[in-house]
């Protein structure tokens, strides 16, 4: 019975390692998941987004009925303004463009100028593969991918529907993820549906 209990004492640190190293191991594929999935919580699109080309904005000048109204963003990414002239919009927010707009109206222009700006139409969002009706659709805030290939009638008979691909406008490269009722997408983002396999 000694015998046993030394024994088992001897093998008691390599069992402990090695509960020590399947612990480390286990929680490291639990962190990292199968597919890269988004967790984080994400910005609020009227404060964080940024203007692009192509996109049409609704500019308030308070007073000034002349100086308000809708505008449409160049290709170039440039917005033509009254009195003002060429101003830079793509890569600015909202709040930003205002500013600008205002310090601009406020060189000789106009008396203290207070200016919001709204977009109007965002860029589309495009669904590609396996849903019913694929291409370009509005875009609405606060969309989420159901929302979105709801809009394209629904996934077809042979889409896979617990993995997507997703490509970010602003990102080179679309990444693989988990479908999540609340997965946001933004103005530009491209959506693909890909076979299931038997």
């Amino acid at each position: 019975m000694a015998e046993m209990n030394k024994g088992q004492q001897k093998l008691a640190p390599k069992n402990s390692i090695f509960l020590v190293l399947l612990s480390l191991l286990l929680a490291a594929c639990a962190s990292s998941g199968a597919f890269p999935v988004e967790t984080a919580e994400q910005p609020d699109i009227k404060q964080a987004y940024q203007l692009r080309a192509g996109e049409t904005i609704q500019v308030s000048t308070f007073g000034e009925d002349t100086l308000t109204g809708e505008f449409n963003i160049g290709a170039n990414g440039i917005l033509s303004f009254p009195l003002v002239g060429n101003i830079q919009a793509a890569g600015l927010s909202p709040a930003d463009l205002g500013v600008n707009i205002a310090a601009a109206l406020a060189d000789g222009y106009v008396l203290n100028p207070q200016v919001n700006v709204e977009v109007k139409n965002y860029r589309p969002v495009y669904i590609l593969g396996e849903v019913n009706k694929p291409g370009e659709y509005p875009y609405i805030p606060d969309m989420t991918v159901l929302a979105a290939i709801a809009k394209a009638d629904g996934f077809t008979y042979r889409a896979q529907q617990k993995i997507i691909f997703l490509k970010r406008s602003d990102q080179p490269r679309e990444v693989k993820i988990r479908l999540g009722s609340n997965t946001r997408i933004y103005p530009g983002d491209t959506i693909r549906i890909t076979e299931r396999f038997f």
